[in-house]
């Protein structure tokens, strides 16, 4: 049985934004549009990295002998493989990371070089600055506080959502 689009929304009532979730909205929007902006644009000319590079870099700085598996970085990083494996290949003819084969497996690992430990080194000051003077510096440690379980509820939430099939193709 077909139905016209005008039946179908008359049987899912719309919950709209209240006022205040619209202004909260709005402001995660402009965060979430400005911020990564700022951070390029900061890291491109200081560093000639990219904030998806750094955040690859320093993910493997922090891990034991610095590496990890191509997969498990990408959920680290929140990408797809695909544009994780693109990023790491550009990262690999730069010098800074290497791929190792994972015996046995299809897997591979991505390994952070001497001299990508270096750039991550170099660019992390700046980077770190930055972050404080857009994000930190006008918060005080309540608000850091309220502003982490906010959004650790909030990634839960979009995660809960996007296994459940909200929001995809």
């Amino acid at each position: 049985m077909d139905r016209s689009m005008d039946e179908t929304a008359e049987l899912v009532e719309t919950r709209w934004l209240t006022d205040d979730e619209q202004t909260a909205w709005r402001s995660l929007v402009a965060i979430v549009t400005r911020l990564p902006a700022a951070l390029d644009a900061q890291l491109q000319r200081d560093s000639g990295l990219t904030h998806f590079d750094y955040f690859v870099l320093s993910v493997l700085s922090e891990h034991p002998d610095r590496r990890i598996q191509l997969r498990d970085l990408a959920k680290f990083a929140n990408a797809s493989l695909s544009r994780l494996s693109h990023v790491v290949t550009k990262l690999e003819n730069a010098g800074w990371v290497r791929r190792e084969s994972i015996e046995g497996s299809r897997g591979s690992y991505a390994v952070l070089t001497d001299a990508g430990m270096d750039k991550v080194v170099e660019a992390a000051p700046g980077h770190v600055t930055t972050v404080q003077a857009l994000l930190f510096e006008g918060l005080g440690p309540e608000q850091v506080s309220r502003l982490a379980t906010l959004g650790s509820t909030m990634l839960e939430q979009l995660d809960k959502g996007i296994a459940e099939g909200t929001g995809k193709a």
